[in-house]
């Protein structure tokens, strides 16, 4: 697939899967909120299983990243839609 054929985009599927993902990350806030209401920064730092943190730091770091990136891209889309106003 070259540069100029244009990807066909599942639009229900990417939508069904947006959804889950919202539920999961829904979840996943409400377990580091539960922590975060618990324990402190400096607690967990100290105490907390050095492998297990790290990588639920990679991943929250990873999670923004992409989103970021998404971010971005909605902001460039949503110009476009303006101008065409």
């Amino acid at each position: 697939m070259g540069p100029a054929v244009k990807k066909q985009v599942d639009m229900a599927r990417l939508n069904s899967d947006l959804a889950s993902a919202k539920v999961e990350l829904l979840s996943a806030q409400c377990s580091v909120d539960r922590i975060r209401l618990q324990y402190s920064p400096q607690d967990i730092a100290a105490y907390a299983d050095r492998q297990s943190l790290k990588r639920a730091i990679a991943s929250a770091q990873s999670l923004h990243r992409f989103f970021a990136q998404v971010e971005g891209h909605l902001d460039l889309v949503e110009d476009v839609v303006h101008e065409k106003k």
